[in-house]
């Protein structure tokens, strides 16, 4: 029988992959904006999973990417919800 916590893991690294996928290929196909908060949110969960996936099979350089893919995603995020709420707040009466 194999060790639950590396079966949750592998699960998770593929789901990562899968998640990552599906975002590319939307916005290549034209389906999805590349600059909006659905892919941005797709490739932080993404990327979250591959960098807890790959660290614990010690394949750094891969962790490492993700860990900067996921500071980039989240940095993308924190500017279109702040961009979001200053313009609620000026066209607010």
């Amino acid at each position: 029988m194999r060790d639950p916590v590396s079966v949750l893991l592998n699960a998770l690294g593929w789901i990562g992959a899968v998640v990552m996928l599906y975002g590319y290929s939307m916005v290549s196909a034209s389906r999805m904006a590349g600059d909006g908060l659905p892919y941005q949110m797709l490739n932080l969960v993404g990327a979250i999973a591959l960098m807890v996936n790959s660290s614990y099979h010690s394949a750094w350089p891969s962790a490492i990417l993700n860990v900067v893919w996921s500071v980039i995603g989240l940095t993308a995020i924190t500017r279109m919800v702040a961009v979001r709420a200053g313009k609620r707040t000026v066209n607010t009466p």
